[in-house]
């Protein structure tokens, strides 16, 4: 008994799981997360470690040194790279695909431990964290105040927002970008230190000394019991400035004698800007697995409680929301694969001049795309680019099943059948067709399960949206379309049991005129079958040398992101009023009108928040990122205006270089962290030579037209005053 048949004997039964099978779907699809891309699991960890006052040379003897050293013995290491900066260094190890990346994190730390023996003391532990592709940032959460200082916001952003942002399920919640941390500051005076004969060392030993941590105890009072504190902790700042420094015969020195003491921040290293006003932003970050619409929208929820947890002077907002780019896909995709379903039940009608049986075609794919949809949940897929292209591209497929199903069963009911007869017979002569045709499409995507890496991540979802589409198609065309075949023809059997019409139809006609035109052409077939393949042999030569090769199409957005340098060295001060100028030409050339909002970080990060480093990279004072958010209107004049944009700095600041970097959520995950699309490694066992080959080869790059931005990515002329 085939398919066919045991529709027919259980209609209703069929019919049951059909509902249940909608229901699944249904519920599976407000569970299931929604992204841009499938999650890549690229097998990547970061190390980040800070040492402050340690430069680039000595962070790589010293430090990054020992950490590839020994990173080299975890399971399934494929390549170790590091950025050694003055304060920091960033080790980045990427593992073979298939790692067991639980695994590879606990040797990652454990060879830390053991590489930490071997550093100068003072050496804090590092940050170690799997950091991949798809951890990208949806928004920034901006501050903004009029009152008060950056570091006051730094310190209410770290400590009163982020603890309440980083439990919200699915974000990573680096520390503020934009300034260092609260700090006790002792501005010294060194005339007056040097008058009194001291060192600054002098005054560091006198307030150690001063600032004594002692424990609390306790002590029995009349049959209490109560806690007795030792006030060897100043609670005011200003008392540090009673500390004495020197004490004896001569006159006694105190703090306040040579410097002053203020509840300040550190040194900046670095400066935020939002619409080229100084203030801290927080990165919005999703980890890798969790859905993009569902931390955005759960970071939207809780804006108003960030907002009382601040003063009234101080304001929170969501920027560069990326959301928006998540949900136009999906909703794209959804309305052409609705669109594809209307017009292919339009062409079913318009041919077979019968609106139950485009009805039918019509009613068969939204069921068979629920059917795919619960499928993918059950393996664990999400809402996403892929999985939702796999569905469009599978709506052509799945009409052709039902349509050959309806179409048979007409010519069975032409020929004078009952209805019931003919849906059966035709369901079995159609079965092993359909069922080829299935295995056919679905042998096309099997080399995606072959596939390893990012390439695997991304296109075995696709796949997988297919195949179970496929599957549900022909086993709808098998039972579904039958019972629904047999249910509404049943009242016009009469009609359907008539001899062929005296005047034809408009599709029999067709059918007439193609059969007489096959004729000939099956006549002739060998010549056309060499003309077919050498006009195609043809095409493929001229045409595949013009088409572009990439993994992914490019998202033309308006959003655009400069890497700012200026000449090595430069101050924290001169590189701001450089990328402030860079702005104003931004909004020069796109207009202002047209320019919705600024984001920029100019010089590092401090070394009291290495992991920041993870998330953006800056190679020290002299370069900055700037983000600008455009109206959605001039998305398609982007690339003219990067052109105007690299001219106009060329000229009027020919000193500084600019690069374009990925703006958008898209690409910035098809870059896989990537700051440029070519990268070129040069290594030696000289570093001089190394750089003189690099000088040649950006130099010969330089003078292929199709490349932008050629130059290094690390500053090679730093200035030092070595002592």
């Amino acid at each position: 008994m085939n398919l066919v048949q045991f529709a027919l004997r259980r209609p209703f039964s069929v019919v049951v799981v059909i509902v249940g099978v909608v229901i699944g779907a249904v519920i599976a699809l407000g569970q299931m997360a929604r992204d841009v891309f499938p999650s890549l699991g690229v097998p990547t960890i970061y190390v980040a470690q800070p040492f402050g006052g340690m430069d680039p040379a000595q962070m790589e003897g010293f430090l990054t040194y020992y950490y590839e050293y020994h990173f080299l013995y975890i399971t399934g290491i494929e390549h170790v790279e590091s950025k050694s900066i003055q304060g920091a260094a960033l080790i980045k190890l990427q593992f073979y695909p298939g790692t067991d990346m639980s695994q590879a994190m606990s040797e990652t730390v454990s060879y830390v431990n053991r590489a930490r023996a071997f550093m100068p003391p003072g050496a804090i532990p590092p940050f170690v964290m799997r950091f991949d592709a798809g951890s990208v940032p949806v928004g920034y959460l901006a501050f903004a105040s009029t009152t008060r200082t950056v570091g006051q916001i730094q310190d209410l952003a770290l400590n009163t927002v982020r603890p309440l942002f980083a439990t919200l399920q699915g974000v990573s919640a680096p520390p503020p970008f934009g300034s260092g941390p609260r700090s006790i500051v002792v501005n010294v005076d060194p005339e007056r230190l040097q008058a009194y004969n001291l060192s600054t060392q002098d005054i560091v030993a006198a307030i150690a000394n001063a600032e004594t941590i002692s424990p609390s105890g306790n002590i029995d009072i009349d049959g209490m019991y109560p806690m007795v504190p030792v006030n060897s902790i100043v609670r005011d700042v200003k008392d540090l400035e009673a500390v004495a420094i020197r004490t004896g015969a001569v006159p006694g020195v105190f703090v306040r004698d040579v410097a002053h003491v203020t509840d300040a921040s550190d040194i900046p290293t670095s400066i935020a800007l939002v619409n080229g006003k100084r203030t801290v932003y927080i990165p919005v970050t999703k980890r890798a697995d969790a859905s993009t619409l569902s931390v955005v929208d759960l970071v939207k929820a809780n804006m108003a409680k960030f907002q009382a947890a601040l003063p009234d002077d101080v304001s929170i907002s969501y920027v560069f929301d990326q959301s928006p780019f998540v949900t136009g896909a999906i909703t794209g995709l959804t309305t052409e694969g609705l669109l594809g379903a209307l017009l292919a039940g339009i062409m079913v009608l318009l041919f077979l001049r019968d609106w139950r049986s485009a009805l039918i075609v019509v009613v068969n794919i939204p069921i068979s795309l629920l059917g795919a949809v619960l499928a993918l949940w059950l393996v664990g897929q999400t809402v996403n680019l892929m999985t939702l292209g796999g569905l469009a591209l599978a709506v052509g497929i799945l009409v052709d099943m039902s349509t050959v199903a309806i179409e048979n069963i007409h010519t069975h009911v032409a020929r004078g059948e009952r209805i019931e007869r003919a849906v059966a017979d035709s369901g079995r002569e159609v079965a092993l067709p359909l069922l080829i045709a299935m295995l056919c499409v679905v042998a096309v995507f099997l080399p995606s399960f072959g596939m390893e890496g990012a390439a695997r991540a991304l296109f075995l979802p696709l796949s997988l949206a297919v195949g179970f589409s496929m599957a549900a198609s022909y086993l709808l065309a098998s039972t579904m379309v039958p019972i629904l075949a047999v249910w509404t023809h049943r009242k016009s059997r009469a009609s359907h049991s008539a001899e062929t019409p005296a005047v034809p139809g408009f599709f029999v006609r067709l059918q007439g005129a193609y059969s007489a035109r096959l004729g000939l052409l099956i006549s002739l077939r060998w010549p056309i079958v060499f003309a077919y393949l050498a006009v195609t042999a043809g095409l493929i030569a001229v045409l595949l040398p013009r088409l572009g090769t990439d993994i992914f199409p490019r998202a033309e957005t308006a959003q655009l992101q400069l890497r700012i340098r200026a000449p090595a060295g430069t101050q924290l001060e001169r590189t701001e009023a450089y990328t402030q100028k860079i702005l104003a030409l931004v909004t020069e050339e796109a207009g202002a009108a047209n320019v919705n909002l600024s984001l920029a970080l100019i010089g590092v990060h401090g070394s009291a928040y290495p992991i920041n480093f993870i998330y953006l990279w800056n190679s020290g004072p002299q370069e900055s990122v700037l983000q600008v958010e455009l109206k959605n209107g001039i998305g398609r004049g982007m690339d003219a205006l990067r052109e105007r944009l690299r001219k106009r700095i060329a000229k009027d600041m020919s000193e500084v270089e600019v690069s374009f970097e990925p703006a958008d959520i898209v690409s910035r995950v098809m870059s896989f962290g990537a700051p440029t699309p070519i990268e070129v490694a040069i290594s030696g066992p000289n570093l001089d030579n190394n750089r003189l080959f690099g000088e040649k080869v950006r130099q010969k790059l330089s003078t292929l037209p199709v490349l932008r931005d050629v130059q290094f990515g690390q500053p090679q002329d730093y200035p030092s005053v070595d002592v």
